[in-house]
C-alpha cells in the first residue's frame, strides 16, 4: 500500500530532491506550492504528473487542510539571507506559524512521523573549534533582523519538542549544515553558489567578508537520506545533526580549495559587502555521531559536492 506523504518547500533544493527520492519509491506525495509553473520547469513529466500539487499559500492550504496523511516532511522556510534583513517579521512568523499548523495536523490525524527540517543556524555564534552536540546554544543578537531566522528555528524546535512530550506527536527535528549539490539554482546567492559561477565564468572568486566562519557541508543526496532515516528511526521530540564532518572548512580556506582544485589560473580575492545578509561570524565543527547511531553515514566529499554544483549550475 502506497504510503500518503504531504511535504513542504518542494521546489527548494532539499524538498525538490526528497520528492523525486519519494515518487520513485511509489508514494503517493502532496505539495503546496505557489506556482505550479516554477514546478513544471523543475521536475521531468514523469515526476511532476505523480504529484498531487496544491497551487496555493501555505498558510492557506493548512489552514483548510483535511485529508490524511501518513507522514509529513516540513521543507519550506525562507533561504535568502537578503530576505531575512529586508523581512524579519514574515521570517520569523512563517517559521513558527507553519510548523505550529503541520503539528496540530499531526495531533490530529495521528501522522505515522513528521520531520522538522531545522537548521544549524539554531546553534548561534561560537567562536572555537569545540566539538558541537545537539545539546548546543551559542550567541544569537536578540534585536538584529538577520536573527529572525535562527530565533524562528529555535522557537519552531521548541514547538516540536513540547508537541511531542505533551501530545505524542511522533515528531522529529533534522538540524542540517549548508547542503548543496545537483539541483542549485543559477541564481541562487549563497556563497557556495558564487564560487561555483566564479570557475564556470572563469573568474576571480570573490570573499564578501574576510572568510573566518566555519562549518561542515553536506551533499543533497546525503541529506536527503539523512532525513528519511531521522523520519523512520528517530526518537520524537529530539535533534540530529546532518553533516559530513570530513568537510569542515572556513569560507576563506572554501575558496582557496576550488581556486586549486576547480579555478588554478585564477585568484582569491576579498571585496567586502555589508548588504548581502550574511549570517555572523561563527565555527561549528558539528558531531554527527548521534545520526550515525540510526545507521546513516555521508557518501560525498566536498571535492564531489562541488563538481556536481559546477555541472548542474552549467547545465542550466
Amino acid at each position: 500500500m502506497k504510503e500518503k506523504y504531504l511535504l513542504t518547500g518542494a521546489t527548494g533544493l532539499i524538498g525538490s530532491a526528497l520528492l523525486r527520492k519519494l515518487v520513485a519509491d511509489g508514494n503517493s506525495v502532496t505539495c503546496p506550492i505557489r506556482n505550479k509553473e516554477k514546478a513544471k520547469k523543475l521536475f521531468d513529466e514523469d515526476i511532476y504528473d505523480k504529484v498531487c500539487w496544491k497551487e496555493m499559500l501555505l498558510e492557506t492550504y493548512l489552514h483548510d487542510i483535511d485529508e490524511h496523511f501518513d507522514y509529513i516532511i516540513h521543507c519550506a522556510s525562507p533561504t535568502s539571507g537578503k530576505y531575512m534583513v529586508e523581512h524579519p517579521v514574515e521570517t520569523y512568523e512563517f517559521i513558527i506559524e507553519s510548523t505550529r499548523a503541520l503539528l496540530q495536523y499531526a495531533y490530529k490525524h495521528k501522522v505515522k512521523g513528521m520531520v522538522y527540517v531545522s537548521s544549524l543556524e539554531y546553534y548561534g555564534q561560537n567562536f572555537n573549534e569545540d566539538i558541537i552536540t545537539e545539546d548546543f546554544e551559542g550567541y544569537i543578537e536578540p534585536t538584529s533582523p538577520r536573527s529572525s531566522y535562527p530565533l524562528g528555528k529555535r522557537a519552531a524546535e521548541y514547538l516540536c519538542a513540547s508537541y511531542a512530550s505533551e501530545y505524542k506527536v511522533p515528531v522529529k527535528i533534522a538540524r542540517l549544515t549548508q547542503t548543496f549539490g545537483p539541483g542549485i539554482s543559477a541564481d541562487d546567492n549563497r556563497v557556495f553558489a558564487q564560487f561555483a559561477r566564479s570557475v564556470i565564468n572563469k573568474e576571480d572568486i570573490i570573499l564578501h567578508t574576510d572568510g573566518e566562519s566555519a562549518k561542515p557541508y553536506c551533499h543533497v543526496h546525503d541529506c536527503v537520506n539523512a532525513i528519511l532515516i531521522i523520519l523512520n528511526e528517530g526518537i520524537s521530540g529530539e535533534a540530529y545533526n546532518v553533516a559530513n564532518e570530513e568537510t569542515y572548512i572556513s569560507i576563506k580556506e572554501m575558496a582557496e580549495f576550488i581556486q586549486k582544485n576547480f579555478n588554478p589560473e585564477h585568484k582569491v580575492v576579498i571585496q567586502k559587502r555589508d548588504d548581502m545578509g550574511y549570517a555572523p561570524v561563527t565555527k561549528l565543527r558539528l558531531c554527527t555521531q548521534k545520526i550515525k547511531n540510526l545507521g546513516w553515514l555521508p557518501r560525498y566529499s566536498l571535492k564531489e559536492m562541488f563538481k556536481d554544483l559546477i555541472i548542474s549550475i552549467s547545465a542550466e
